[in-house]
Protein backbone atom coordinates (compact mmCIF):
# COMPACT_ATOMS: atom_id res chain seq x y z
CA UNK A 1 0.00 0.00 0.00
CA UNK A 2 1.42 3.30 -0.74
CA UNK A 3 0.28 6.45 1.70
CA UNK A 4 1.02 10.43 1.20
CA UNK A 5 1.28 11.87 4.66
CA UNK A 6 1.17 15.82 4.92
CA UNK A 7 1.83 17.39 8.56
CA UNK A 8 1.71 21.16 9.16
CA UNK A 9 3.03 23.43 10.59
CA UNK A 10 2.67 23.20 14.21
CA UNK A 11 3.29 19.00 13.66
CA UNK A 12 6.74 19.98 13.59
CA UNK A 13 6.98 22.80 15.70
CA UNK A 14 10.12 21.72 17.93
CA UNK A 15 11.97 18.63 18.46
CA UNK A 16 9.59 16.83 20.32
CA UNK A 17 6.51 17.31 17.60
CA UNK A 18 9.15 16.43 15.13
CA UNK A 19 9.72 13.03 17.15
CA UNK A 20 6.17 12.48 17.48
CA UNK A 21 5.51 12.67 13.85
CA UNK A 22 8.57 9.95 12.70
CA UNK A 23 6.57 7.94 15.28
CA UNK A 24 3.52 8.35 13.27
CA UNK A 25 5.43 7.79 9.91
CA UNK A 26 6.98 4.87 11.24
CA UNK A 27 3.38 2.95 12.33
CA UNK A 28 2.45 2.66 8.67
CA UNK A 29 6.07 2.27 7.59
CA UNK A 30 6.70 -0.92 9.79
CA UNK A 31 3.80 -2.36 8.23
CA UNK A 32 5.15 -2.48 5.30
CA UNK A 33 3.63 -0.08 3.35
CA UNK A 34 5.58 2.66 0.91
CA UNK A 35 5.19 5.75 2.66
CA UNK A 36 5.36 9.50 1.42
CA UNK A 37 5.58 12.54 3.39
CA UNK A 38 4.87 16.17 2.38
CA UNK A 39 6.00 18.72 5.38
CA UNK A 40 5.05 22.43 5.49
CA UNK A 41 7.55 25.25 7.14
CA UNK A 42 8.13 24.30 11.15
CA UNK A 43 5.65 26.75 13.82
CA UNK A 44 5.71 30.08 12.77
CA UNK A 45 9.17 30.22 10.29
CA UNK A 46 7.39 31.41 7.65
CA UNK A 47 5.85 34.28 9.51
CA UNK A 48 9.53 34.74 11.05
CA UNK A 49 11.27 34.64 7.34
CA UNK A 50 8.20 37.42 5.94
CA UNK A 51 9.41 39.53 8.83
CA UNK A 52 13.38 39.27 8.61
CA UNK A 53 12.52 40.06 4.45
CA UNK A 54 10.81 42.96 5.32
CA UNK A 55 13.30 44.08 7.91
CA UNK A 56 15.68 44.71 4.68
CA UNK A 57 12.83 45.75 2.05
CA UNK A 58 9.41 47.31 2.87
CA UNK A 59 8.45 45.75 -0.28
CA UNK A 60 10.68 42.72 -1.62
CA UNK A 61 10.14 41.37 -4.86
CA UNK A 62 7.72 38.29 -5.51
CA UNK A 63 10.54 35.95 -6.77
CA UNK A 64 12.86 37.26 -3.79
CA UNK A 65 10.29 36.35 -1.14
CA UNK A 66 9.43 32.67 -2.80
CA UNK A 67 13.09 32.33 -2.81
CA UNK A 68 13.10 32.98 0.88
CA UNK A 69 10.33 31.19 2.32
CA UNK A 70 11.01 27.99 0.48
CA UNK A 71 13.64 27.42 2.79
CA UNK A 72 11.37 26.61 5.67
CA UNK A 73 9.99 24.14 4.12
CA UNK A 74 13.46 22.89 3.17
CA UNK A 75 14.81 22.65 7.24
CA UNK A 76 11.53 20.45 7.74
CA UNK A 77 12.22 17.69 5.37
CA UNK A 78 15.91 17.58 5.98
CA UNK A 79 15.68 17.59 10.00
CA UNK A 80 12.59 14.74 10.10
CA UNK A 81 14.59 12.77 7.62
CA UNK A 82 17.65 13.37 10.03
CA UNK A 83 14.77 11.95 12.87
CA UNK A 84 13.73 8.75 10.98
CA UNK A 85 17.46 8.02 10.20
CA UNK A 86 18.38 8.75 13.74
CA UNK A 87 16.00 5.82 15.03
CA UNK A 88 17.49 3.68 12.47
CA UNK A 89 15.18 3.62 9.75
CA UNK A 90 16.03 5.02 5.57
CA UNK A 91 14.51 8.22 4.62
CA UNK A 92 15.46 10.89 2.41
CA UNK A 93 14.83 14.35 1.66
CA UNK A 94 13.59 16.26 -1.32
CA UNK A 95 12.63 19.89 -2.48
CA UNK A 96 10.59 20.84 -5.62
CA UNK A 97 13.36 20.96 -7.96
CA UNK A 98 14.60 17.50 -7.06
CA UNK A 99 11.29 15.94 -7.19
CA UNK A 100 10.39 18.25 -10.71
CA UNK A 101 7.55 19.57 -9.38
CA UNK A 102 6.43 22.20 -12.05
CA UNK A 103 4.62 24.67 -11.56
CA UNK A 104 2.92 28.21 -13.58
CA UNK A 105 5.07 31.30 -13.28
CA UNK A 106 3.10 33.37 -10.89
CA UNK A 107 5.30 34.05 -8.07
CA UNK A 108 3.80 33.56 -4.68
CA UNK A 109 0.47 31.67 -5.82
CA UNK A 110 1.57 29.70 -8.45
CA UNK A 111 -0.71 26.64 -9.27
CA UNK A 112 0.80 23.04 -10.28
CA UNK A 113 0.94 21.87 -13.73
CA UNK A 114 2.60 18.70 -13.33
CA UNK A 115 4.87 16.09 -11.42
CA UNK A 116 8.00 14.05 -12.33
CA UNK A 117 7.62 11.03 -10.38
CA UNK A 118 10.50 9.31 -11.38
CA UNK A 119 12.67 10.27 -8.11
CA UNK A 120 10.11 9.71 -5.80
CA UNK A 121 9.34 6.23 -7.04
CA UNK A 122 13.44 5.41 -7.46
CA UNK A 123 13.82 5.82 -3.80
CA UNK A 124 10.64 4.13 -3.08
CA UNK A 125 12.35 1.19 -4.55
CA UNK A 126 15.18 1.70 -2.26
CA UNK A 127 12.48 1.27 0.69
CA UNK A 128 13.10 4.75 1.65
CA UNK A 129 10.58 7.22 3.22
CA UNK A 130 10.37 9.70 1.07
CA UNK A 131 10.29 13.14 2.45
CA UNK A 132 9.34 16.21 0.07
CA UNK A 133 8.76 19.81 1.06
CA UNK A 134 5.36 21.15 0.49
CA UNK A 135 4.32 24.63 -1.13
CA UNK A 136 6.48 25.22 -3.33
CA UNK A 137 7.57 24.58 -7.38
CA UNK A 138 9.81 25.32 -9.87
CA UNK A 139 8.47 27.10 -12.89
CA UNK A 140 9.67 27.30 -16.78
CA UNK A 141 12.75 29.39 -15.78
CA UNK A 142 13.96 27.16 -13.26
CA UNK A 143 12.97 29.77 -10.87
CA UNK A 144 11.41 28.58 -7.12
CA UNK A 145 7.58 29.26 -6.74
CA UNK A 146 5.17 29.38 -3.72
CA UNK A 147 1.50 28.17 -4.13
CA UNK A 148 -0.15 30.04 -1.49
CA UNK A 149 -0.58 29.88 2.14
CA UNK A 150 -1.78 26.46 2.72
CA UNK A 151 0.01 24.79 -0.10
CA UNK A 152 1.20 22.21 1.14
CA UNK A 153 -2.01 20.42 1.04
CA UNK A 154 -1.74 21.06 -2.37
CA UNK A 155 1.32 19.63 -2.86
CA UNK A 156 0.32 16.25 -0.85
CA UNK A 157 -2.87 15.79 -2.92
CA UNK A 158 -0.73 16.20 -5.68
CA UNK A 159 1.74 13.45 -5.05
CA UNK A 160 -1.15 11.50 -4.54
CA UNK A 161 -3.07 11.27 -7.56
CA UNK A 162 -0.01 11.63 -9.42
CA UNK A 163 1.14 7.92 -7.76
CA UNK A 164 -2.55 6.70 -7.51
CA UNK A 165 -1.46 6.28 -3.56
CA UNK A 166 -3.83 4.11 -1.55
CA UNK A 167 -4.43 6.90 0.93
CA UNK A 168 -4.08 10.42 1.35
CA UNK A 169 -4.02 11.81 5.42
CA UNK A 170 -3.85 15.58 5.71
CA UNK A 171 -2.69 15.88 9.83
CA UNK A 172 -2.92 19.39 11.14
CA UNK A 173 -3.46 21.13 14.57
CA UNK A 174 -7.25 20.08 15.17
CA UNK A 175 -9.01 16.16 14.89
CA UNK A 176 -11.24 16.66 11.52
CA UNK A 177 -13.29 19.50 9.93
CA UNK A 178 -15.98 21.04 12.33
CA UNK A 179 -19.25 22.68 11.69
CA UNK A 180 -17.15 25.52 13.05
CA UNK A 181 -13.84 26.87 14.19
CA UNK A 182 -13.45 25.16 17.71
CA UNK A 183 -11.87 28.09 18.66
CA UNK A 184 -14.25 30.52 17.87
CA UNK A 185 -17.39 28.03 19.00
CA UNK A 186 -17.08 25.40 21.53
CA UNK A 187 -19.75 23.74 20.82
CA UNK A 188 -18.75 23.39 17.08
CA UNK A 189 -19.48 19.40 16.10
CA UNK A 190 -16.79 17.52 14.36
CA UNK A 191 -18.01 15.84 11.02
CA UNK A 192 -17.27 12.52 10.19
CA UNK A 193 -17.52 12.81 6.67
CA UNK A 194 -17.91 15.64 4.26
CA UNK A 195 -18.17 15.88 0.26
CA UNK A 196 -15.62 17.62 -2.09
CA UNK A 197 -18.32 20.45 -2.83
CA UNK A 198 -18.95 21.07 0.58
CA UNK A 199 -15.28 21.16 1.69
CA UNK A 200 -14.37 23.45 -1.29
CA UNK A 201 -16.73 26.19 -0.29
CA UNK A 202 -16.09 25.85 3.17
CA UNK A 203 -12.19 25.93 2.72
CA UNK A 204 -12.45 28.83 -0.01
CA UNK A 205 -14.87 30.89 2.36
CA UNK A 206 -12.44 30.85 5.50
CA UNK A 207 -11.95 27.36 6.80
CA UNK A 208 -8.51 27.02 7.37
CA UNK A 209 -8.88 23.42 7.25
CA UNK A 210 -7.53 22.49 4.21
CA UNK A 211 -6.19 24.64 1.02
CA UNK A 212 -8.59 25.11 -1.87
CA UNK A 213 -6.83 23.97 -4.49
CA UNK A 214 -5.91 20.61 -2.49
CA UNK A 215 -9.96 20.00 -2.90
CA UNK A 216 -10.14 21.10 -6.23
CA UNK A 217 -7.22 18.57 -6.89
CA UNK A 218 -8.80 15.59 -5.13
CA UNK A 219 -12.11 16.00 -6.35
CA UNK A 220 -10.65 16.08 -9.83
CA UNK A 221 -8.84 13.27 -9.76
CA UNK A 222 -10.95 11.05 -7.16
CA UNK A 223 -8.58 11.29 -3.74
CA UNK A 224 -9.82 10.42 -0.95
CA UNK A 225 -8.71 12.40 1.67
CA UNK A 226 -8.58 12.09 5.59
CA UNK A 227 -8.40 14.84 8.06
CA UNK A 228 -7.14 14.42 11.55
CA UNK A 229 -4.98 15.47 14.70
CA UNK A 230 -1.11 14.91 14.27
CA UNK A 231 -1.18 15.11 18.20
CA UNK A 232 -4.01 12.34 18.87
CA UNK A 233 -5.09 9.06 17.63
CA UNK A 234 -8.53 10.41 16.85
CA UNK A 235 -10.41 9.17 13.94
CA UNK A 236 -10.70 12.14 11.38
CA UNK A 237 -13.35 13.45 8.66
CA UNK A 238 -13.43 11.61 5.60
CA UNK A 239 -13.38 14.56 2.48
CA UNK A 240 -14.97 12.55 -0.69
CA UNK A 241 -17.65 12.61 -3.86
CA UNK A 242 -20.83 11.35 -1.61
CA UNK A 243 -21.13 10.70 1.71
CA UNK A 244 -23.16 7.58 3.13
CA UNK A 245 -25.39 9.49 5.23
CA UNK A 246 -28.32 11.99 4.44
CA UNK A 247 -27.16 15.74 2.99
CA UNK A 248 -27.28 17.65 6.20
CA UNK A 249 -28.95 21.58 5.97
CA UNK A 250 -25.36 22.61 6.81
CA UNK A 251 -22.25 21.44 6.91
CA UNK A 252 -20.46 24.31 8.53
CA UNK A 253 -20.23 27.89 9.37
CA UNK A 254 -17.05 29.89 7.72
CA UNK A 255 -15.22 33.17 8.35
CA UNK A 256 -12.47 34.82 6.12
CA UNK A 257 -11.11 38.26 7.33
CA UNK A 258 -8.88 38.77 4.12
CA UNK A 259 -11.48 40.54 2.77
CA UNK A 260 -11.26 44.03 1.22
CA UNK A 261 -14.82 45.64 -0.06
CA UNK A 262 -14.30 48.15 -3.50
CA UNK A 263 -16.81 50.29 -4.75
CA UNK A 264 -16.22 51.87 -8.22
CA UNK A 265 -19.14 54.96 -7.87
CA UNK A 266 -20.46 56.41 -10.90
CA UNK A 267 -19.76 54.41 -14.18
CA UNK A 268 -21.24 54.91 -17.30
CA UNK A 269 -24.36 52.64 -17.47
CA UNK A 270 -23.81 51.34 -20.43
CA UNK A 271 -23.11 47.62 -22.04
CA UNK A 272 -19.57 46.56 -21.46
CA UNK A 273 -18.90 48.65 -18.65
CA UNK A 274 -18.88 45.32 -15.66
CA UNK A 275 -16.79 43.46 -18.61
CA UNK A 276 -14.27 46.44 -18.72
CA UNK A 277 -13.69 46.47 -14.99
CA UNK A 278 -13.02 43.00 -14.54
CA UNK A 279 -11.03 42.08 -17.52
CA UNK A 280 -8.62 44.88 -16.30
CA UNK A 281 -8.24 42.96 -12.73
CA UNK A 282 -8.07 39.91 -14.62
CA UNK A 283 -5.43 40.66 -16.28
CA UNK A 284 -3.32 41.51 -13.51
CA UNK A 285 -4.35 38.50 -11.45
CA UNK A 286 -6.31 39.79 -8.74
CA UNK A 287 -9.61 37.45 -7.81
CA UNK A 288 -12.99 38.72 -7.12
CA UNK A 289 -15.26 37.23 -5.18
CA UNK A 290 -18.47 38.98 -4.11
CA UNK A 291 -20.21 41.31 -6.47
CA UNK A 292 -22.98 43.66 -6.11
CA UNK A 293 -24.28 46.10 -8.82
CA UNK A 294 -26.90 48.70 -8.41
CA UNK A 295 -30.11 49.59 -10.54
CA UNK A 296 -28.55 52.60 -12.54
CA UNK A 297 -29.97 55.99 -12.05
CA UNK A 298 -29.05 59.45 -14.04
CA UNK A 299 -27.26 56.90 -16.77
CA UNK A 300 -24.42 55.87 -14.01
CA UNK A 301 -24.25 52.63 -11.95
CA UNK A 302 -22.04 51.89 -9.01
CA UNK A 303 -19.96 48.24 -9.30
CA UNK A 304 -19.10 47.30 -5.45
CA UNK A 305 -17.07 44.22 -5.33
CA UNK A 306 -14.71 42.27 -2.47
CA UNK A 307 -11.01 41.37 -3.19
CA UNK A 308 -8.61 40.16 -0.77
CA UNK A 309 -7.45 42.28 1.85
CA UNK A 310 -3.41 41.32 0.91
CA UNK A 311 -4.07 42.03 -3.02
CA UNK A 312 -5.81 45.54 -1.99
CA UNK A 313 -3.22 47.92 -2.67
CA UNK A 314 -2.26 46.51 -6.00
CA UNK A 315 -5.80 46.94 -6.66
CA UNK A 316 -6.10 50.26 -5.86
CA UNK A 317 -2.85 51.15 -8.06
CA UNK A 318 -4.50 49.28 -10.94
CA UNK A 319 -7.84 50.90 -10.51
CA UNK A 320 -6.17 54.60 -10.34
CA UNK A 321 -4.49 54.11 -13.33
CA UNK A 322 -7.57 52.63 -15.37
CA UNK A 323 -9.99 55.15 -13.96
CA UNK A 324 -10.42 56.86 -16.99
CA UNK A 325 -11.03 53.70 -18.81
CA UNK A 326 -13.76 51.87 -16.94
CA UNK A 327 -15.59 55.52 -16.28
CA UNK A 328 -15.76 55.68 -13.01
CA UNK A 329 -15.91 58.47 -10.80
CA UNK A 330 -14.29 57.53 -7.78
CA UNK A 331 -13.47 54.63 -6.05
CA UNK A 332 -14.00 53.68 -2.82
CA UNK A 333 -12.42 51.05 -0.37
CA UNK A 334 -13.11 49.12 2.89
CA UNK A 335 -10.89 46.91 4.35
CA UNK A 336 -12.08 46.68 7.58
CA UNK A 337 -15.11 43.79 6.86
CA UNK A 338 -14.90 40.15 6.42
CA UNK A 339 -16.96 37.75 4.92
CA UNK A 340 -19.13 34.94 7.05
CA UNK A 341 -21.12 32.00 5.11
CA UNK A 342 -22.85 28.86 5.58
CA UNK A 343 -22.53 25.75 3.15
CA UNK A 344 -24.65 22.93 2.64
CA UNK A 345 -25.69 20.51 0.33
CA UNK A 346 -29.07 20.38 1.31
CA UNK A 347 -29.81 23.51 1.33
CA UNK A 348 -30.79 22.94 -1.96
CA UNK A 349 -33.68 21.15 -1.13
CA UNK A 350 -34.89 23.25 1.75
CA UNK A 351 -36.35 26.95 1.87
CA UNK A 352 -35.80 28.97 4.22
CA UNK A 353 -32.16 28.59 5.11
CA UNK A 354 -31.42 32.16 4.48
CA UNK A 355 -34.23 33.78 6.73
CA UNK A 356 -32.55 31.58 9.64
CA UNK A 357 -29.30 32.80 8.48
CA UNK A 358 -30.52 36.77 8.77
CA UNK A 359 -32.80 36.11 11.56
CA UNK A 360 -29.67 35.07 13.40
CA UNK A 361 -27.40 38.39 12.50
CA UNK A 362 -30.55 40.40 13.31
CA UNK A 363 -31.16 38.93 16.33
CA UNK A 364 -27.02 39.68 17.34
CA UNK A 365 -27.74 43.18 16.04
CA UNK A 366 -25.07 42.51 13.20
CA UNK A 367 -25.32 44.42 9.50
CA UNK A 368 -25.30 43.03 6.61
CA UNK A 369 -23.33 44.66 3.56
CA UNK A 370 -23.38 42.59 0.68
CA UNK A 371 -25.10 38.95 -0.06
CA UNK A 372 -23.76 36.30 -2.48
CA UNK A 373 -25.70 32.59 -2.94
CA UNK A 374 -25.45 29.69 -4.96
CA UNK A 375 -26.59 26.47 -4.47
CA UNK A 376 -24.94 25.18 -1.65
CA UNK A 377 -23.89 28.61 -0.32
CA UNK A 378 -24.60 31.80 1.56
CA UNK A 379 -21.72 34.66 2.24
CA UNK A 380 -22.43 38.37 3.88
CA UNK A 381 -20.05 40.69 4.14
CA UNK A 382 -20.18 42.42 7.73
CA UNK A 383 -17.78 44.65 10.05
CA UNK A 384 -14.65 42.88 11.08
CA UNK A 385 -15.52 43.65 14.64
CA UNK A 386 -18.05 41.72 14.40
CA UNK A 387 -16.78 38.34 13.20
CA UNK A 388 -17.00 36.12 15.67
CA UNK A 389 -19.99 37.23 17.14
CA UNK A 390 -21.78 36.55 13.69
CA UNK A 391 -20.35 33.25 13.35
CA UNK A 392 -21.49 31.98 16.99
CA UNK A 393 -24.70 33.24 15.95
CA UNK A 394 -25.30 32.03 13.03
CA UNK A 395 -23.75 27.90 14.33
CA UNK A 396 -26.51 29.14 17.37
CA UNK A 397 -29.43 29.18 14.75
CA UNK A 398 -28.53 26.17 12.88
CA UNK A 399 -27.35 24.02 15.96
CA UNK A 400 -30.28 21.83 15.53
CA UNK A 401 -29.55 21.18 11.78
CA UNK A 402 -26.65 20.15 11.82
Amino acid sequence: MLIVKKFGGSSVANKERVYNVAERILEDYKKGNDVVVVLSAQGDTTDELIAKAKEINPNPSRREMDMILTTGEQQSVALMSMALQNLGYPAISLNAYQVKMHTTSVYSNARLKRIDAERINLELERKNIVLVTGFQGINKYDDITTLGRGGSDTTAVAIAAELNADKCEIYTDVDGVYTADPRVVKDAVKLNEITYDEMLELASLGAKVLHNRSVELAKKYGVDLVVRSSLTKAEGTIVREECKMEKMLVSGVAADKNVARVAAIGIKDEPGKAFGLFSILAKHNINVDIILQSIGRNNTKDISFTVPRDALEDTKKILQDNLSRISAERIEYDDSVSKVSIVGAGMASNPGVAAVMFESLYDADINIKMISTSEIKISVLINEKDTDSAVNAIHEGFKDRF
